[in-house]
Protein backbone atom coordinates (compact mmCIF):
# COMPACT_ATOMS: atom_id res chain seq x y z
CA UNK A 1 0.00 0.00 0.00
CA UNK A 2 1.55 3.98 -0.77
CA UNK A 3 2.05 5.35 2.12
CA UNK A 4 -0.32 8.34 2.27
CA UNK A 5 0.33 11.86 1.53
CA UNK A 6 -2.48 12.90 4.10
CA UNK A 7 -1.66 12.15 7.53
CA UNK A 8 0.48 9.44 9.26
CA UNK A 9 -1.34 6.49 10.54
CA UNK A 10 1.22 4.89 12.46
CA UNK A 11 1.71 8.31 14.43
CA UNK A 12 -1.85 8.07 15.21
CA UNK A 13 -1.72 4.75 16.42
CA UNK A 14 1.06 5.52 18.46
CA UNK A 15 -0.41 8.70 20.23
CA UNK A 16 -3.69 6.71 20.75
CA UNK A 17 -2.42 3.74 22.01
CA UNK A 18 1.26 3.85 23.39
CA UNK A 19 1.69 7.46 24.47
CA UNK A 20 -1.69 8.48 25.48
CA UNK A 21 -3.10 4.81 26.48
CA UNK A 22 -6.80 5.42 24.90
CA UNK A 23 -7.89 1.99 25.21
CA UNK A 24 -7.85 2.75 28.95
CA UNK A 25 -11.28 4.58 28.54
CA UNK A 26 -12.94 2.00 27.56
CA UNK A 27 -13.19 1.21 31.16
CA UNK A 28 -15.37 3.75 32.44
CA UNK A 29 -19.28 3.46 31.78
CA UNK A 30 -19.39 6.19 28.81
CA UNK A 31 -16.79 4.15 26.44
CA UNK A 32 -17.93 0.78 27.52
CA UNK A 33 -19.49 0.06 24.21
CA UNK A 34 -16.42 0.33 22.37
CA UNK A 35 -12.96 -1.50 22.21
CA UNK A 36 -9.63 -0.86 20.15
CA UNK A 37 -11.28 -2.64 17.36
CA UNK A 38 -14.19 -0.17 17.09
CA UNK A 39 -11.88 2.91 17.65
CA UNK A 40 -9.61 1.00 14.75
CA UNK A 41 -12.46 0.46 12.44
CA UNK A 42 -13.97 4.26 12.65
CA UNK A 43 -9.62 5.49 12.01
CA UNK A 44 -9.69 3.17 8.76
CA UNK A 45 -13.28 4.70 7.64
CA UNK A 46 -11.76 8.29 8.12
CA UNK A 47 -8.52 7.45 6.09
CA UNK A 48 -10.88 5.71 3.19
CA UNK A 49 -13.37 8.64 3.00
CA UNK A 50 -10.96 11.54 3.67
CA UNK A 51 -8.33 9.52 0.80
CA UNK A 52 -11.59 8.72 -1.48
CA UNK A 53 -13.90 11.75 -1.53
CA UNK A 54 -12.43 14.95 0.45
CA UNK A 55 -8.25 14.99 -0.96
CA UNK A 56 -9.42 15.12 -4.41
CA UNK A 57 -11.55 18.04 -3.98
CA UNK A 58 -9.13 19.88 -2.41
CA UNK A 59 -7.79 21.63 -5.60
CA UNK A 60 -11.03 22.70 -6.72
CA UNK A 61 -12.37 24.20 -3.34
CA UNK A 62 -9.46 26.29 -4.05
CA UNK A 63 -10.10 27.51 -8.02
CA UNK A 64 -13.67 27.32 -7.28
CA UNK A 65 -14.76 29.43 -5.18
CA UNK A 66 -18.22 29.84 -3.47
CA UNK A 67 -20.40 32.06 -5.48
CA UNK A 68 -23.75 33.70 -5.31
CA UNK A 69 -26.74 32.43 -8.47
CA UNK A 70 -29.17 34.30 -9.44
CA UNK A 71 -31.67 32.96 -7.27
CA UNK A 72 -29.51 34.15 -4.25
CA UNK A 73 -27.91 31.03 -3.12
CA UNK A 74 -24.40 29.89 -2.91
CA UNK A 75 -22.52 27.46 -5.41
CA UNK A 76 -20.17 25.66 -3.91
CA UNK A 77 -17.28 23.88 -5.34
CA UNK A 78 -17.87 20.69 -7.26
CA UNK A 79 -17.64 17.57 -5.33
CA UNK A 80 -18.27 19.31 -1.93
CA UNK A 81 -21.95 18.02 -1.06
CA UNK A 82 -21.10 14.54 -2.06
CA UNK A 83 -18.39 14.54 0.09
CA UNK A 84 -20.00 16.32 3.22
CA UNK A 85 -22.42 13.51 2.63
CA UNK A 86 -20.02 10.62 2.28
CA UNK A 87 -18.86 12.33 5.42
CA UNK A 88 -22.01 12.24 7.44
CA UNK A 89 -22.78 8.69 6.44
CA UNK A 90 -19.70 7.54 7.99
CA UNK A 91 -22.05 8.69 11.53
CA UNK A 92 -19.31 10.86 12.97
CA UNK A 93 -21.16 13.47 13.14
CA UNK A 94 -22.55 11.72 16.02
CA UNK A 95 -19.42 10.51 16.92
CA UNK A 96 -18.86 12.29 20.97
CA UNK A 97 -22.49 13.31 21.46
CA UNK A 98 -24.28 11.15 23.94
CA UNK A 99 -26.34 8.16 23.24
CA UNK A 100 -29.91 9.53 24.41
CA UNK A 101 -28.98 12.20 21.66
CA UNK A 102 -28.25 9.55 18.96
CA UNK A 103 -24.84 9.76 19.48
CA UNK A 104 -21.67 7.28 19.73
CA UNK A 105 -20.15 8.41 23.03
CA UNK A 106 -16.53 7.76 21.34
CA UNK A 107 -14.19 9.48 23.42
CA UNK A 108 -13.14 13.04 22.46
CA UNK A 109 -9.02 11.92 21.26
CA UNK A 110 -10.46 9.27 18.87
CA UNK A 111 -12.57 11.47 17.14
CA UNK A 112 -9.83 14.20 16.69
CA UNK A 113 -7.18 11.24 15.72
CA UNK A 114 -10.30 10.67 13.02
CA UNK A 115 -10.67 14.42 12.16
CA UNK A 116 -6.98 14.75 11.22
CA UNK A 117 -7.68 12.69 8.08
CA UNK A 118 -10.47 15.12 6.87
CA UNK A 119 -8.69 18.29 7.95
CA UNK A 120 -5.67 17.32 6.17
CA UNK A 121 -7.18 16.08 2.92
CA UNK A 122 -9.21 19.40 2.87
CA UNK A 123 -9.88 21.23 5.24
CA UNK A 124 -12.45 23.95 3.45
CA UNK A 125 -15.09 21.09 2.91
CA UNK A 126 -14.59 19.09 6.57
CA UNK A 127 -15.42 22.67 8.28
CA UNK A 128 -19.08 22.56 7.60
CA UNK A 129 -19.35 19.62 9.45
CA UNK A 130 -16.91 19.83 12.63
CA UNK A 131 -18.50 23.64 12.61
CA UNK A 132 -22.23 22.75 12.75
CA UNK A 133 -20.76 19.53 14.96
CA UNK A 134 -19.73 22.26 17.65
CA UNK A 135 -23.06 24.32 17.65
CA UNK A 136 -25.05 21.24 18.32
CA UNK A 137 -22.13 20.50 21.14
CA UNK A 138 -23.17 23.96 22.65
CA UNK A 139 -26.79 23.21 22.42
CA UNK A 140 -26.87 20.26 23.97
CA UNK A 141 -24.77 21.38 26.86
CA UNK A 142 -26.36 24.11 27.78
CA UNK A 143 -30.05 24.63 25.92
CA UNK A 144 -33.17 23.09 27.07
CA UNK A 145 -33.88 20.00 26.53
CA UNK A 146 -36.47 20.61 23.92
CA UNK A 147 -33.94 22.95 22.25
CA UNK A 148 -31.28 19.73 22.11
CA UNK A 149 -33.86 17.76 20.77
CA UNK A 150 -34.86 20.12 18.16
CA UNK A 151 -32.04 21.87 16.78
CA UNK A 152 -28.86 20.02 18.10
CA UNK A 153 -30.47 16.69 16.92
CA UNK A 154 -30.76 17.33 13.28
CA UNK A 155 -27.13 18.52 13.26
CA UNK A 156 -26.17 14.96 15.14
CA UNK A 157 -27.94 13.13 12.31
CA UNK A 158 -26.33 15.21 9.35
CA UNK A 159 -29.35 16.43 8.04
CA UNK A 160 -29.52 20.29 9.57
CA UNK A 161 -25.87 22.60 9.97
CA UNK A 162 -25.11 25.16 12.14
CA UNK A 163 -22.76 28.37 12.52
CA UNK A 164 -21.56 30.50 15.36
CA UNK A 165 -22.16 34.43 14.94
CA UNK A 166 -20.20 36.52 17.01
CA UNK A 167 -18.43 39.39 14.87
CA UNK A 168 -19.99 42.14 13.45
CA UNK A 169 -18.45 44.52 10.72
CA UNK A 170 -17.29 47.40 13.05
CA UNK A 171 -16.45 45.31 15.89
CA UNK A 172 -14.08 42.80 15.00
CA UNK A 173 -12.92 40.45 18.06
CA UNK A 174 -14.21 43.42 20.36
CA UNK A 175 -17.20 41.21 21.17
CA UNK A 176 -17.84 44.39 23.79
CA UNK A 177 -18.81 46.56 20.47
CA UNK A 178 -21.45 44.38 19.15
CA UNK A 179 -25.03 46.26 19.05
CA UNK A 180 -27.09 43.45 17.44
CA UNK A 181 -30.03 43.56 19.45
CA UNK A 182 -32.68 41.22 20.58
CA UNK A 183 -36.09 42.30 21.79
CA UNK A 184 -38.60 39.80 23.82
CA UNK A 185 -41.99 39.48 22.42
CA UNK A 186 -44.96 38.35 24.24
CA UNK A 187 -44.48 34.95 23.05
CA UNK A 188 -41.26 34.46 24.37
CA UNK A 189 -39.23 34.51 21.35
CA UNK A 190 -37.20 37.31 20.60
CA UNK A 191 -36.65 39.76 17.78
CA UNK A 192 -32.90 40.04 16.19
CA UNK A 193 -31.87 42.47 14.00
CA UNK A 194 -28.13 43.61 13.14
CA UNK A 195 -25.60 42.39 10.96
CA UNK A 196 -22.64 39.45 11.41
CA UNK A 197 -19.19 39.24 9.48
CA UNK A 198 -16.79 36.86 9.03
CA UNK A 199 -19.47 34.21 9.72
CA UNK A 200 -18.10 30.58 8.00
CA UNK A 201 -20.22 27.91 6.45
CA UNK A 202 -23.04 31.01 7.33
CA UNK A 203 -25.51 29.85 4.02
CA UNK A 204 -25.19 27.04 1.60
CA UNK A 205 -27.60 24.30 0.44
CA UNK A 206 -25.86 21.41 1.94
CA UNK A 207 -28.52 20.56 4.61
CA UNK A 208 -32.27 21.04 4.95
CA UNK A 209 -31.37 23.82 7.41
CA UNK A 210 -29.21 25.85 9.06
CA UNK A 211 -28.98 27.09 13.09
CA UNK A 212 -27.44 29.92 13.61
CA UNK A 213 -25.97 30.59 17.17
CA UNK A 214 -25.96 34.32 17.38
CA UNK A 215 -25.13 36.72 20.31
CA UNK A 216 -27.01 39.64 20.57
CA UNK A 217 -27.96 42.90 23.13
CA UNK A 218 -31.51 43.26 24.86
CA UNK A 219 -33.04 46.39 25.89
CA UNK A 220 -31.54 47.71 29.03
CA UNK A 221 -29.05 45.22 29.13
CA UNK A 222 -25.50 45.71 31.38
CA UNK A 223 -22.59 47.78 29.21
CA UNK A 224 -19.81 45.00 28.12
CA UNK A 225 -19.47 41.55 27.87
CA UNK A 226 -22.15 41.17 31.10
CA UNK A 227 -24.97 42.16 28.69
CA UNK A 228 -24.55 39.93 25.76
CA UNK A 229 -27.07 36.83 25.48
CA UNK A 230 -27.30 34.01 23.37
CA UNK A 231 -30.00 33.10 20.56
CA UNK A 232 -30.77 30.02 18.44
CA UNK A 233 -31.97 31.83 15.11
CA UNK A 234 -32.45 29.05 12.90
CA UNK A 235 -32.59 29.68 8.89
CA UNK A 236 -35.83 28.16 8.40
CA UNK A 237 -38.77 28.10 11.12
CA UNK A 238 -39.99 25.23 11.70
CA UNK A 239 -43.15 23.42 11.47
CA UNK A 240 -45.63 21.91 14.20
CA UNK A 241 -44.49 18.81 13.42
CA UNK A 242 -40.51 20.14 14.00
CA UNK A 243 -39.75 20.23 10.13
CA UNK A 244 -38.18 23.33 8.23
CA UNK A 245 -41.10 25.32 6.82
CA UNK A 246 -41.40 29.63 6.61
CA UNK A 247 -37.84 31.57 6.40
CA UNK A 248 -36.84 33.40 9.14
CA UNK A 249 -35.53 36.55 8.14
CA UNK A 250 -31.50 36.09 8.30
CA UNK A 251 -30.47 36.90 4.53
CA UNK A 252 -26.88 36.78 2.96
CA UNK A 253 -25.78 40.39 2.55
CA UNK A 254 -22.36 39.07 1.13
CA UNK A 255 -19.53 36.51 0.53
CA UNK A 256 -16.00 37.74 1.76
CA UNK A 257 -13.22 36.28 -0.44
CA UNK A 258 -10.21 34.72 1.22
CA UNK A 259 -6.48 34.44 0.34
CA UNK A 260 -7.14 30.94 1.10
CA UNK A 261 -9.45 28.27 2.98
CA UNK A 262 -11.73 29.28 -0.27
CA UNK A 263 -14.18 26.28 -0.16
CA UNK A 264 -15.83 27.22 2.40
CA UNK A 265 -18.51 29.81 2.49
CA UNK A 266 -17.88 32.71 4.96
CA UNK A 267 -20.22 35.57 4.99
CA UNK A 268 -21.96 38.62 6.06
CA UNK A 269 -25.17 38.01 7.31
CA UNK A 270 -28.20 40.58 7.90
CA UNK A 271 -30.48 39.57 10.69
CA UNK A 272 -34.29 41.25 10.88
CA UNK A 273 -33.17 43.41 7.81
CA UNK A 274 -37.06 42.79 6.01
CA UNK A 275 -36.12 40.02 3.77
CA UNK A 276 -38.38 38.20 5.92
CA UNK A 277 -41.31 38.82 8.23
CA UNK A 278 -42.14 35.92 9.76
CA UNK A 279 -45.47 36.11 11.05
CA UNK A 280 -45.60 39.92 9.92
CA UNK A 281 -43.10 41.14 12.79
CA UNK A 282 -40.02 42.61 11.53
CA UNK A 283 -36.75 40.71 13.29
CA UNK A 284 -35.81 37.28 12.73
CA UNK A 285 -36.71 35.22 15.49
CA UNK A 286 -34.89 34.01 18.21
CA UNK A 287 -34.32 31.56 21.26
CA UNK A 288 -32.58 32.36 24.09
CA UNK A 289 -30.43 29.96 25.31
CA UNK A 290 -29.72 29.89 29.17
CA UNK A 291 -30.44 32.88 30.67
CA UNK A 292 -30.19 37.02 29.63
CA UNK A 293 -26.71 38.19 30.15
CA UNK A 294 -25.19 34.88 30.06
CA UNK A 295 -24.19 34.70 26.19
CA UNK A 296 -20.81 35.42 25.99
CA UNK A 297 -19.63 32.57 28.43
CA UNK A 298 -22.05 30.20 26.93
CA UNK A 299 -20.56 30.86 23.57
CA UNK A 300 -17.25 30.01 25.02
CA UNK A 301 -18.22 26.28 25.35
CA UNK A 302 -17.92 26.31 21.62
CA UNK A 303 -15.37 28.47 21.29
CA UNK A 304 -12.66 26.81 23.17
CA UNK A 305 -13.57 23.71 21.21
CA UNK A 306 -13.52 25.53 18.06
CA UNK A 307 -9.94 26.92 19.34
CA UNK A 308 -8.83 23.20 19.63
CA UNK A 309 -10.51 22.63 16.48
CA UNK A 310 -8.32 25.59 14.79
CA UNK A 311 -5.02 24.35 16.09
CA UNK A 312 -5.76 20.38 14.74
CA UNK A 313 -6.63 22.00 11.26
CA UNK A 314 -3.43 24.11 11.46
CA UNK A 315 -1.74 20.67 12.37
CA UNK A 316 -3.23 18.81 10.16
CA UNK A 317 -2.01 20.99 7.14
CA UNK A 318 1.50 21.47 8.66
CA UNK A 319 1.19 17.66 8.61
CA UNK A 320 0.25 16.87 4.79
CA UNK A 321 2.61 19.77 4.05
CA UNK A 322 5.16 17.83 5.51
CA UNK A 323 4.84 14.60 3.79
CA UNK A 324 4.48 16.20 0.76
CA UNK A 325 7.43 17.81 0.95
CA UNK A 326 9.33 14.59 2.35
CA UNK A 327 7.85 12.95 -0.93
CA UNK A 328 9.33 15.10 -3.46
CA UNK A 329 12.44 15.64 -1.81
CA UNK A 330 13.25 11.58 -1.87
CA UNK A 331 12.14 11.74 -5.75
CA UNK A 332 13.59 14.79 -6.57
CA UNK A 333 17.12 14.53 -7.92
CA UNK A 334 18.81 17.69 -7.71
CA UNK A 335 22.89 18.56 -6.87
CA UNK A 336 25.43 16.03 -5.82
CA UNK A 337 26.28 15.72 -2.28
CA UNK A 338 28.62 18.15 0.16
CA UNK A 339 32.26 17.38 -0.39
CA UNK A 340 31.37 15.66 -4.15
CA UNK A 341 34.56 16.56 -6.50
CA UNK A 342 33.56 14.65 -9.64
CA UNK A 343 31.09 17.37 -11.41
CA UNK A 344 29.89 14.41 -13.61
CA UNK A 345 28.82 11.84 -10.37
CA UNK A 346 24.87 11.65 -10.92
CA UNK A 347 23.18 13.90 -9.22
CA UNK A 348 21.25 12.44 -6.20
CA UNK A 349 18.00 13.06 -4.47
CA UNK A 350 17.01 16.27 -2.31
CA UNK A 351 16.98 14.01 0.88
CA UNK A 352 20.60 13.74 0.63
CA UNK A 353 20.99 17.43 1.39
CA UNK A 354 21.79 18.53 4.98
CA UNK A 355 19.95 21.71 4.63
CA UNK A 356 16.96 20.13 2.77
CA UNK A 357 17.32 17.31 6.11
CA UNK A 358 17.19 20.00 8.31
CA UNK A 359 14.20 21.27 6.80
CA UNK A 360 12.11 18.32 6.75
CA UNK A 361 13.07 18.15 10.52
CA UNK A 362 11.86 20.73 11.60
CA UNK A 363 8.76 20.27 9.49
CA UNK A 364 8.23 16.93 11.46
CA UNK A 365 8.94 18.44 14.81
CA UNK A 366 6.48 21.05 14.46
CA UNK A 367 3.65 18.91 12.90
CA UNK A 368 4.15 15.79 15.33
CA UNK A 369 4.71 18.05 18.32
CA UNK A 370 1.35 19.90 17.49
CA UNK A 371 -0.72 16.36 16.47
CA UNK A 372 0.53 15.49 19.82
CA UNK A 373 -0.59 18.79 21.44
CA UNK A 374 -3.83 18.40 19.99
CA UNK A 375 -4.65 14.66 21.28
CA UNK A 376 -3.46 15.49 24.46
CA UNK A 377 -5.69 18.44 25.13
CA UNK A 378 -8.78 15.98 23.24
CA UNK A 379 -7.79 13.51 25.77
CA UNK A 380 -8.01 15.88 28.29
CA UNK A 381 -11.37 16.99 27.56
CA UNK A 382 -12.27 13.45 28.35
CA UNK A 383 -10.45 13.09 31.52
CA UNK A 384 -12.56 16.52 32.56
CA UNK A 385 -16.13 14.58 31.55
CA UNK A 386 -15.05 11.14 32.73
CA UNK A 387 -12.49 10.77 35.21
CA UNK A 388 -13.35 8.52 38.18
CA UNK A 389 -12.44 11.12 40.69
CA UNK A 390 -13.30 14.79 41.28
CA UNK A 391 -9.28 15.80 41.71
CA UNK A 392 -8.80 13.89 38.57
CA UNK A 393 -11.45 15.86 36.57
CA UNK A 394 -10.17 19.33 38.05
CA UNK A 395 -6.31 19.19 36.99
CA UNK A 396 -7.92 18.30 33.71
CA UNK A 397 -9.86 21.18 33.46
CA UNK A 398 -7.20 23.44 34.80
CA UNK A 399 -4.79 21.81 32.21
CA UNK A 400 -6.97 22.45 29.70
CA UNK A 401 -7.68 25.61 30.77
CA UNK A 402 -3.82 27.27 30.53
CA UNK A 403 -3.84 25.09 27.18
CA UNK A 404 -6.32 26.35 25.09
CA UNK A 405 -4.66 29.17 23.73
CA UNK A 406 -1.70 27.08 23.09
CA UNK A 407 -3.34 24.21 21.21
CA UNK A 408 -5.14 26.97 19.58
CA UNK A 409 -1.77 29.80 18.45
CA UNK A 410 1.14 27.44 18.15
CA UNK A 411 -0.11 25.14 15.47
CA UNK A 412 -1.31 28.35 13.54
CA UNK A 413 2.15 29.28 14.05
CA UNK A 414 4.64 26.95 13.92
CA UNK A 415 2.66 24.67 11.37
CA UNK A 416 2.23 27.39 8.79
CA UNK A 417 6.34 27.63 9.38
CA UNK A 418 5.98 24.15 8.31
CA UNK A 419 3.92 25.22 4.92
CA UNK A 420 6.68 27.62 4.16
CA UNK A 421 9.34 25.33 4.37
CA UNK A 422 7.31 22.74 2.26
CA UNK A 423 7.33 25.52 -0.49
CA UNK A 424 11.34 25.61 0.22
CA UNK A 425 12.03 22.50 -0.30
CA UNK A 426 9.83 22.23 -3.59
CA UNK A 427 11.45 25.13 -4.74
CA UNK A 428 10.42 27.39 -7.54
CA UNK A 429 7.83 24.55 -8.11
CA UNK A 430 6.58 24.96 -4.65
CA UNK A 431 5.79 28.75 -5.73
CA UNK A 432 3.49 27.39 -8.43
CA UNK A 433 -0.06 25.60 -8.80
CA UNK A 434 1.63 22.94 -9.98
CA UNK A 435 1.69 21.69 -6.06
CA UNK A 436 -0.49 21.27 -3.69
CA UNK A 437 2.08 22.82 -1.30
CA UNK A 438 1.55 27.05 -1.93
CA UNK A 439 -2.32 26.44 -1.15
CA UNK A 440 -1.67 24.15 2.26
CA UNK A 441 0.31 27.82 3.22
CA UNK A 442 -2.59 30.10 1.99
CA UNK A 443 -5.10 27.91 3.55
CA UNK A 444 -3.58 27.81 6.80
CA UNK A 445 -2.53 31.45 7.44
CA UNK A 446 -6.13 32.01 8.57
CA UNK A 447 -5.45 29.83 11.22
CA UNK A 448 -3.64 32.29 13.57
CA UNK A 449 -6.53 34.90 13.00
CA UNK A 450 -10.10 33.28 13.37
CA UNK A 451 -11.06 31.57 16.79
CA UNK A 452 -9.03 35.10 18.40
CA UNK A 453 -5.96 36.06 16.92
CA UNK A 454 -2.58 35.20 17.88
CA UNK A 455 -2.33 38.54 20.38
CA UNK A 456 -5.79 38.05 21.80
CA UNK A 457 -4.67 34.05 22.61
CA UNK A 458 -1.19 35.89 24.21
CA UNK A 459 -3.21 38.17 26.13
CA UNK A 460 -5.86 35.20 27.51
CA UNK A 461 -2.85 33.05 28.17
CA UNK A 462 -0.68 35.40 30.42
CA UNK A 463 -3.38 37.95 31.70
CA UNK A 464 -6.28 35.30 32.64
CA UNK A 465 -5.04 31.85 32.25
CA UNK A 466 -1.55 32.01 34.18
CA UNK A 467 -2.81 33.99 36.92
CA UNK A 468 -6.24 33.58 37.65
CA UNK A 469 -7.00 31.43 41.22
CA UNK A 470 -3.17 32.20 42.10
CA UNK A 471 -1.75 30.90 39.10
CA UNK A 472 -3.69 27.25 39.85
CA UNK A 473 -3.68 26.06 36.51
CA UNK A 474 0.19 27.24 35.69
CA UNK A 475 0.62 25.32 39.05
CA UNK A 476 -0.93 21.92 37.55
CA UNK A 477 1.32 22.76 33.97
CA UNK A 478 4.06 22.38 36.36
CA UNK A 479 3.40 19.56 38.37
CA UNK A 480 2.43 17.87 34.70
CA UNK A 481 5.72 18.88 33.23
CA UNK A 482 8.05 17.75 35.90
CA UNK A 483 6.14 14.58 36.38
CA UNK A 484 7.39 13.71 32.74
CA UNK A 485 11.03 15.58 33.54
CA UNK A 486 11.24 12.60 36.74
CA UNK A 487 10.30 9.88 34.08
CA UNK A 488 12.68 10.72 31.47
CA UNK A 489 15.39 11.36 33.99
CA UNK A 490 14.92 8.07 35.34
CA UNK A 491 15.36 6.89 31.37
CA UNK A 492 18.74 8.20 31.07
CA UNK A 493 20.28 8.97 27.97
CA UNK A 494 19.19 11.62 26.13
CA UNK A 495 16.06 12.01 27.68
CA UNK A 496 17.37 12.62 30.93
CA UNK A 497 19.95 15.30 29.20
CA UNK A 498 16.37 16.69 27.57
CA UNK A 499 14.99 16.82 31.10
CA UNK A 500 17.57 19.08 32.07
CA UNK A 501 17.02 21.36 30.08
CA UNK A 502 12.93 21.54 29.83
CA UNK A 503 13.53 21.98 33.86
CA UNK A 504 15.97 24.97 33.98
CA UNK A 505 13.39 26.71 30.65
CA UNK A 506 10.47 25.92 33.40
CA UNK A 507 12.12 26.93 36.13
CA UNK A 508 12.44 30.32 34.05
CA UNK A 509 9.56 30.81 33.02
CA UNK A 510 7.40 30.82 36.03
CA UNK A 511 10.20 32.83 37.54
CA UNK A 512 9.39 35.54 34.70
CA UNK A 513 5.88 34.87 35.73
CA UNK A 514 6.25 36.33 38.88
CA UNK A 515 8.59 39.02 37.51
CA UNK A 516 6.13 40.38 35.33
CA UNK A 517 3.36 40.70 38.02
CA UNK A 518 5.70 41.87 40.44
CA UNK A 519 5.76 45.23 38.14
CA UNK A 520 2.16 46.06 39.64
CA UNK A 521 0.76 47.40 35.78
CA UNK A 522 -0.93 45.08 33.84
CA UNK A 523 0.17 46.91 31.24
CA UNK A 524 3.47 46.64 31.79
CA UNK A 525 3.17 42.87 32.50
CA UNK A 526 1.29 42.46 29.18
CA UNK A 527 2.42 44.68 26.50
CA UNK A 528 4.90 42.08 25.40
CA UNK A 529 2.30 39.07 25.77
CA UNK A 530 3.05 37.74 22.27
CA UNK A 531 6.16 36.62 23.63
CA UNK A 532 4.69 34.82 26.91
CA UNK A 533 2.93 33.07 24.37
CA UNK A 534 5.57 32.10 22.26
CA UNK A 535 7.73 30.77 25.33
CA UNK A 536 5.11 29.04 26.68
CA UNK A 537 4.49 27.19 23.28
CA UNK A 538 7.33 26.11 23.02
CA UNK A 539 8.16 24.92 26.52
CA UNK A 540 5.17 22.87 26.34
CA UNK A 541 5.72 21.31 22.69
CA UNK A 542 9.16 20.44 23.98
CA UNK A 543 7.30 18.72 27.18
CA UNK A 544 5.28 16.74 24.12
CA UNK A 545 8.32 15.87 22.49
CA UNK A 546 10.16 14.29 26.09
CA UNK A 547 6.87 12.64 27.22
CA UNK A 548 6.43 10.72 23.77
CA UNK A 549 10.58 9.96 23.64
CA UNK A 550 9.98 8.38 27.32
CA UNK A 551 6.96 6.68 25.59
CA UNK A 552 8.97 5.32 23.09
CA UNK A 553 11.49 3.69 25.23
CA UNK A 554 14.25 1.09 23.69
CA UNK A 555 12.15 0.70 20.46
CA UNK A 556 13.68 0.11 17.69
CA UNK A 557 13.10 0.60 13.60
CA UNK A 558 12.63 3.77 11.49
CA UNK A 559 9.58 5.06 13.35
CA UNK A 560 11.42 4.87 16.55
CA UNK A 561 14.49 6.49 15.17
CA UNK A 562 12.37 9.07 13.80
CA UNK A 563 10.53 10.05 16.94
CA UNK A 564 14.02 10.51 18.32
CA UNK A 565 15.37 12.24 15.54
CA UNK A 566 12.72 15.08 15.61
CA UNK A 567 12.75 15.25 19.72
CA UNK A 568 16.59 15.86 18.85
CA UNK A 569 16.23 18.75 16.59
CA UNK A 570 13.50 20.38 18.73
CA UNK A 571 15.77 20.67 22.05
CA UNK A 572 18.71 21.46 19.97
CA UNK A 573 17.51 23.87 17.26
CA UNK A 574 14.16 25.39 18.74
CA UNK A 575 13.87 24.95 22.59
CA UNK A 576 17.00 27.56 22.65
CA UNK A 577 15.03 29.80 21.27
CA UNK A 578 12.55 30.03 24.50
CA UNK A 579 16.08 31.91 26.43
CA UNK A 580 16.09 35.36 24.72
CA UNK A 581 12.45 35.31 24.92
CA UNK A 582 12.32 35.13 28.66
CA UNK A 583 14.97 37.92 28.90
CA UNK A 584 12.80 40.44 26.65
CA UNK A 585 9.83 39.97 29.42
CA UNK A 586 11.92 39.83 32.26
CA UNK A 587 13.96 43.05 31.19
CA UNK A 588 10.03 45.07 31.15
CA UNK A 589 10.98 46.19 28.06
CA UNK A 590 9.00 49.08 26.99
CA UNK A 591 9.63 49.51 23.41
CA UNK A 592 6.13 48.88 21.84
CA UNK A 593 4.21 49.98 24.99
CA UNK A 594 5.98 53.72 24.89
CA UNK A 595 5.91 53.69 21.17
CA UNK A 596 4.57 57.06 20.07
CA UNK A 597 1.92 56.06 16.89
CA UNK A 598 2.79 59.22 15.21
CA UNK A 599 5.91 57.84 14.48
CA UNK A 600 4.84 54.46 12.72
Amino acid sequence: MARSLIMSRPDLDFCLYEWLRVEELTKRDRFAQHDRATFDALLDLSEQVATERFAPINRATDLCEPEVDADGRVVLAPGVAEAVAAYTQTGLPSAVFDDDLGGLQLPLAVRAACGAWFQAACLSAYSYAFLAEGNASLVAAHGTREQAETYARPIVEGRWFGTMCLSEPHAGSSLTDITTRAVRGPDGTYRITGTKMWISAGDHELGENIVHLVLARTPGAAAGVKGISLFIVPRFLLDERGRPAERNDVALAGLNHKMGYRGTANTVLAFGQGAWTPGGHPGAVGFLVGKEGAGLALMFHMMNEARISVGAGAMALGYTGYLHALDYARERVQGRPLGAKDPAAPPVPLVEHPDVRRMLLAQKSYAEGALGLVLYCARLIDEERTAPGEAERRTAHDLLDILTPIVKSWPAQWCLAANDLAIQIHGGAGYTRDHPVEQFYRDNRLNAIHEGTHGIQALDLLGRKAVRDDGRALAALAAAVRDTIGRAAAAGGDAATYAGELGRVLDDLLDVTQALWRAGDPRIALSNATAYLEAAGHLVVAWIWLDQLVAVGAATGPFAAGKRAAARYFFRFELPAVGPRLDLLRSLDATTRDLDPDVL
